[in-house]
């Protein structure tokens, strides 16, 4: 299935794109895609912390995807 990935800040920087279509395998949870796009993309594995957004709601990682969701990735942010 497809996916639209959404990247800001340095999830994009890392990507190289803010937007990007990607194809996945069916029924896959954000803790499972998140090990792929680490696998992927190793430098999201040196990050604190990686959440996700999907359909512009926070998901946990037990989260199942679908066809043609939005899914943001949330890189840690950090201010003072």
């Amino acid at each position: 299935m497809e996916i639209k990935l959404v990247a800001y800040g340095i999830a994009r920087e890392i990507i190289g794109h803010s937007e990007m279509k990607m194809k996945v395998v069916d029924k896959i949870t954000i803790g499972e895609f998140k090990k792929s796009i680490v696998g992927q993309y190793p430098e999201f594995g040196r990050l604190r912390d990686l959440r996700f957004a999907i359909n512009e709601d926070y998901q946990n990682d037990d989260f199942v995807l679908t066809t043609n969701d939005e899914v943001v990735v949330i890189p840690p942010v950090s201010g003072g």
